[in-house]
Protein backbone atom coordinates (compact mmCIF):
# COMPACT_ATOMS: atom_id res chain seq x y z
CA UNK A 1 0.00 0.00 0.00
CA UNK A 2 1.08 3.51 -0.67
CA UNK A 3 3.06 5.63 2.00
CA UNK A 4 2.18 9.31 3.45
CA UNK A 5 3.64 11.69 5.52
CA UNK A 6 1.71 13.82 7.96
CA UNK A 7 4.12 17.14 8.38
CA UNK A 8 3.41 19.78 11.15
CA UNK A 9 5.86 22.48 11.34
CA UNK A 10 9.29 20.52 11.25
CA UNK A 11 7.63 17.11 12.85
CA UNK A 12 7.19 14.61 9.63
CA UNK A 13 5.85 10.98 10.35
CA UNK A 14 5.97 8.74 8.04
CA UNK A 15 3.15 6.09 7.87
CA UNK A 16 1.91 2.84 5.04
CA UNK A 17 -1.52 2.51 4.40
CA UNK A 18 -3.87 -0.25 5.24
CA UNK A 19 -6.01 -1.57 2.13
CA UNK A 20 -9.07 -0.52 3.16
CA UNK A 21 -11.91 1.84 1.82
CA UNK A 22 -11.69 4.28 4.18
CA UNK A 23 -7.48 4.76 3.21
CA UNK A 24 -8.85 4.37 -0.53
CA UNK A 25 -10.61 7.33 0.24
CA UNK A 26 -8.20 9.73 2.16
CA UNK A 27 -5.65 8.92 -0.60
CA UNK A 28 -7.46 9.75 -3.27
CA UNK A 29 -8.23 13.43 -1.52
CA UNK A 30 -4.78 13.91 -0.95
CA UNK A 31 -3.31 16.25 0.07
CA UNK A 32 -5.03 16.72 3.03
CA UNK A 33 -4.44 20.47 4.71
CA UNK A 34 -6.08 21.31 7.93
CA UNK A 35 -5.75 22.70 11.48
CA UNK A 36 -4.85 20.57 14.50
CA UNK A 37 -6.88 19.94 16.82
CA UNK A 38 -6.18 18.28 20.20
CA UNK A 39 -7.72 16.11 22.83
CA UNK A 40 -5.74 15.11 25.29
CA UNK A 41 -2.72 13.09 24.16
CA UNK A 42 -4.38 12.73 20.38
CA UNK A 43 -4.23 15.32 17.86
CA UNK A 44 -7.24 15.39 15.09
CA UNK A 45 -8.05 17.27 11.98
CA UNK A 46 -10.77 17.63 9.70
CA UNK A 47 -10.73 16.06 6.16
CA UNK A 48 -12.70 16.35 2.85
CA UNK A 49 -13.37 12.97 3.06
CA UNK A 50 -16.63 11.51 4.73
CA UNK A 51 -16.41 7.76 5.31
CA UNK A 52 -18.82 5.09 7.01
CA UNK A 53 -18.38 3.35 10.10
CA UNK A 54 -16.13 0.19 8.68
CA UNK A 55 -17.05 -3.37 10.73
CA UNK A 56 -13.72 -3.70 12.35
CA UNK A 57 -13.97 0.17 13.73
CA UNK A 58 -12.72 0.51 17.44
CA UNK A 59 -12.28 3.12 19.86
CA UNK A 60 -8.99 1.38 21.17
CA UNK A 61 -6.33 1.99 19.06
CA UNK A 62 -2.43 0.67 19.90
CA UNK A 63 0.69 3.40 19.46
CA UNK A 64 1.25 4.07 16.07
CA UNK A 65 -2.41 3.17 14.70
CA UNK A 66 -4.19 6.08 12.33
CA UNK A 67 -7.47 6.45 12.81
CA UNK A 68 -10.14 7.85 10.94
CA UNK A 69 -13.10 9.42 12.83
CA UNK A 70 -16.32 8.77 11.23
CA UNK A 71 -18.26 10.81 13.36
CA UNK A 72 -16.18 14.20 12.29
CA UNK A 73 -14.69 13.08 9.21
CA UNK A 74 -11.27 13.45 10.72
CA UNK A 75 -7.96 11.90 10.93
CA UNK A 76 -7.26 11.19 14.33
CA UNK A 77 -3.89 9.64 15.82
CA UNK A 78 -3.69 8.71 19.09
CA UNK A 79 -0.69 8.78 21.30
CA UNK A 80 -1.08 8.76 25.26
CA UNK A 81 -4.71 9.10 26.88
CA UNK A 82 -7.15 11.48 26.11
CA UNK A 83 -9.89 12.90 28.85
CA UNK A 84 -11.88 9.23 28.60
CA UNK A 85 -8.97 6.72 28.60
CA UNK A 86 -8.76 4.24 31.33
CA UNK A 87 -4.94 4.28 33.04
CA UNK A 88 -2.78 3.26 30.20
CA UNK A 89 -4.91 3.27 26.83
CA UNK A 90 -5.53 5.02 24.19
CA UNK A 91 -9.36 5.48 23.74
CA UNK A 92 -10.69 7.56 21.29
CA UNK A 93 -13.84 8.92 21.49
CA UNK A 94 -15.68 7.01 19.52
CA UNK A 95 -15.50 3.88 17.28
CA UNK A 96 -12.57 4.31 14.32
CA UNK A 97 -11.45 2.84 11.13
CA UNK A 98 -8.16 2.16 11.42
CA UNK A 99 -6.16 3.06 7.69
CA UNK A 100 -2.51 3.39 8.11
CA UNK A 101 0.21 2.58 10.87
CA UNK A 102 3.07 5.08 11.59
CA UNK A 103 6.38 4.13 10.90
CA UNK A 104 8.07 6.86 13.38
CA UNK A 105 7.35 7.35 16.94
CA UNK A 106 3.69 8.86 17.32
CA UNK A 107 4.64 10.38 21.08
CA UNK A 108 7.04 13.17 18.33
CA UNK A 109 2.88 14.98 17.98
CA UNK A 110 2.86 15.74 21.94
CA UNK A 111 4.88 19.23 20.62
CA UNK A 112 1.46 19.97 18.12
CA UNK A 113 -0.63 22.51 19.31
CA UNK A 114 -4.11 23.44 18.70
CA UNK A 115 -3.98 25.61 14.89
CA UNK A 116 -0.51 24.10 13.87
CA UNK A 117 -0.91 23.65 10.10
CA UNK A 118 -0.80 20.00 9.07
CA UNK A 119 -0.50 18.31 5.83
CA UNK A 120 -0.91 14.70 4.79
CA UNK A 121 0.55 13.83 1.09
CA UNK A 122 1.46 10.81 -0.43
CA UNK A 123 4.95 10.37 -0.80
Amino acid sequence: MPHITITVGSLVLAAETRDTPTARALIAAMPITAEAMTWGDEVYFATPVSAAREPDARPLVRPGEIAFWPDGDAIAIGFGETPISAPGEIRLASPCNIWADALGDVTDLAAVRPGDAIVVSLT
